[in-house]
Parts: structure tokens; sequence; C-alpha cells
């Protein structure tokens, strides 16, 4: 019997990660299945409970289920400790181990395929959700000038900056906070994109040669993307990258060899712009 693995979310029709990671697990040679599994969505741990019971090894987790997974874990790992939520869980025994590899997946993109180093730069990071949560301590830990928050409502920025002040000096608050200033990465974690939503974002914060980049991924360019292209942005970049990286680092977790993800990426981006 081939080793179980599924990825939960509600919905999760649309999911991508069935696809990649039997991708890795082919170029490999990991004999492992994985599936996509639609959880109720007051279904949660009993949805994983049959999963487990039915031999299941480890899960992706993605919206809306996240916290509920950083609740069922017994053991979490610092960045999930960190992050407040998981996204990844393993099952030994009684023991649910969580992760949280979106941090890492994000970081891996940007400095590897697309190709910016992230030490000494100035970093402003949109959105003071899960998803900021999730990738500060990871930005951190590249050594940034600068790591700055920004959120329609100042003081959840805020809060978030000062739950990480342990590791660095971060700064938080509303977009007309940075009006004047300018950064050299500027990373859109909120779901702006899915709902073609505009940002409240100041003119002139892309300095010279910037990245702009969307965790948000779909056919053609996000509106966040648009934008700063016209606010000046050197470099665009979205989240597909971050999808696929962060899968390989749940697959290093799971089965401790780490899949190379360029083929991956691009019969994927391939598939966006078909």
């Amino acid at each position: 019997m081939s080793d179980l693995y599924a990825v939960f979310g509600n919905p999760i029709a649309h999911s991508k990660s069935p696809l990649i990671h039997a991708a890795f697990a082919a170029a490999l040679g990991q004999d492992m299945r994985y599936e996509a599994r639609l959880a109720p969505v007051d279904g949660f741990a009993s949805a994983v409970a049959e999963f487990v019971a039915a031999g299941g090894k480890g899960a992706n987790v993605t919206v809306p289920f996240k916290e509920d997974a950083f609740r069922l874990a017994t053991r979490l790992s610092e960045r999930a400790a960190r992050a407040g939520a998981v996204n990844t869980l393993g099952f030994a025994g009684n023991e649910v181990f969580g992760d949280n590899t979106d941090g890492a997946g994000l970081v891996r993109d940007i400095t590897h395929n697309v190709g910016c180093a992230l030490a000494g730069k100035r970093i402003l990071l949109l959105g003071a959700g899960g998803a900021s949560r999730g990738v500060i301590a990871p930005l951190l830990a590249e050594g940034p000038a600068a790591l700055a928050i920004a959120n329609r409502t100042a003081t959840k920025a805020a809060t978030l900056a000062a739950g990480f002040a342990d590791l660095a000096p971060v700064e938080g608050g509303d977009f007309g906070r940075y009006a004047g200033r300018r950064f050299d990465v500027v990373i859109n974690a909120t779901s702006a994109s899915l709902s073609g939503e505009g940002l409240p974002l100041p003119t002139g914060v892309f300095a010279p040669g910037s990245l702009a980049y969307d965790m948000m991924y779909g056919k053609g360019e996000t509106p966040f993307l648009r934008l700063a292209r016209e606010q000046g942005a050197g470099r665009c970049a979205d989240g597909l990258g971050m999808l696929v990286e962060q899968a390989a680092e749940a697959f290093f977790v799971w089965r401790g060899v780490r899949p190379q993800t360029a083929a991956v990426l691009a019969d994927l981006r391939s598939g966006l712009a078909g």
C-alpha cells in the first residue's frame, strides 16, 4: 500500500497540491499517493480523524482550517507556534505534529526563484492577518534592514508587529503611515487580489529596482501587481512559486528528501498561461 497524504480545505476542488506532490513523488521515486479532501467547515477534526484511521501519514491544510489544525496539533514546530497557524500535519502514533511551511516557501521563492536577496532590504508587508503572521519570522531570519507592516486597521498591524519584537524591531501602522517612505520589497499578504479590491498604497513606496510580490496568483497580472507596475516597481512576482516551494518544504518534513521545484513550477506556469 502506498503511503497516504492529502490536502484539506473548503473549497478544495481548485487545489494544485495533488498535482505538485504527485510530480515530486514521481521524480524522487517515493511510494505515496496524495489526494484532495473536502472537510465540512465545522468538521475539520473529525475529517482528519477519519483520514488518520484510513492510514493517513500526513496532510496539508488550506483555507479555512489553518487555525483548526494549530489547535489539533499535540506538538508544534517553532515556526508554527510563531505563526499561530498550521499548514502541514504529520501523524505518528497518537502524536499530531503541526508545522507551517508558508514562510519558508515565500523566502525560498523570493531568494532562489526570483533571485532577490532579502538581507539588508527594506521590506513592507501588506496585511495583518494569518498570511502575514506566518511569514514574519522567516523574513526576519534573512536579516532585512527593516520590516514594516501596513494594514487598514493600524492597531491590528501594531499588535502583530509587537508579537515579533523579541526577534527584531518590526513597525506596524496603517497605509498612510508609510507615505514618503521607500521600500525595496513590498509583499501583498492581503486577499485583495482575490476580491479585485484596491489597496490604499501611498504613491512612491516602491524604491528604484524594488520587487513587488503578491502571495496570490492567477491567470494574468493580479490587481496588486498591476498597481505596483504603474507605481514604478522594478520587478513583479506572483505567489505561484511560493505555493510550489511551501509544498516542497512540506514534502521534506514528511519524507526527509527535498524535491527539485523548477520543472513543476514551469509546468504550472504554462498551465496558467494556456
